[in-house]
């Protein structure tokens, strides 16, 4: 047996967690975030970590500089997905299109909202924020050869997985549509606007994959279906 081409840089963390009856944010969340290695191509994905720490763990974890990544894929463009990118300023920057033209949206609307109020300093943030969204790449192909994307929109608006084979069988690089292993055995989903689509894509997610890297947890074996949920996932705080 080889080892699975998904190498583990970072785990991730929720900021606030109501498994474990955490109501309000208690740390700072960050995704988890995991490097794919294929013969002389590496590939990053959601680099949550700031860049002199996710710099760092790659270091530790692979062995590999920066500057070896060729390419970075965030399955959310949201900040505790994307707050290391700027350690990869070689590397090209990919996600979801659906993913990218909401983020745009939204912080377009946002950046509006600032400077009809006044506020320049969240004004000039929110610019600053939408020129890295321009330096991201919109893709509907995976990343590297017999790399899959796999669509898991609900919990944002573009949430987009990778799948890739390995032995026979399929490894799921989920983002957040499967935040972690206890929301997995809990039958619960992150809190978003469409519950109905990431509910779909939760299970969806635990069905075709035989291990499943979490949004916010390791790598994990999947049980082929969706545990009965144990409560109310969709309460769950904002990340």
């Amino acid at each position: 047996m080889t080892s699975p081409p998904v190498q583990l840089i970072s785990l991730g963390s929720l900021s606030a967690n109501l498994l474990w009856n955490e109501q309000h944010a208690v740390r700072t969340g960050h995704a988890t975030c995991s490097a794919i290695i294929q013969d002389d191509t590496l590939t990053l994905v959601n680099p949550g970590l700031p860049p002199a720490a996710m710099a760092s763990r790659l270091h530790e974890r692979t062995g590999q500089t920066p500057g070896r990544v060729q390419r970075v894929f965030l399955t959310s463009v949201d900040a505790d997905h994307a707050r290391g990118l700027e350690a990869f300023p070689d590397a090209t920057w990919l996600a979801f299109p659906p993913e990218l033209e909401a983020a745009r949206e939204r912080a377009e609307s946002e950046r509006d909202a600032a400077v009809e109020h006044g506020d320049h300093e969240h004004a000039e943030s929110l610019a600053r924020h939408l020129t890295a969204l321009e330096r991201i790449v919109p893709t509907e192909e995976g990343p590297a050869p017999n790399i899959d994307l796999f669509p898991s929109v609900g919990v944002t608006p573009g949430c987009c997985g990778l799948l890739l084979p390995h032995e026979g069988r399929t490894i799921l690089i989920a983002g957040d549509a499967v935040a972690s292993e206890a929301h997995l055995l809990a039958g619960q989903i992150l809190p978003c606007p469409d519950r109905e689509m990431a509910q779909a894509s939760f299970t969806e997610a635990v069905e075709i994959a035989d291990f499943i890297v979490c949004g916010r947890d390791g790598m994990i074996p999947s049980p082929g279906r969706v545990p009965e949920s144990t409560g109310p996932g969709h309460t769950l705080p904002s990340l």
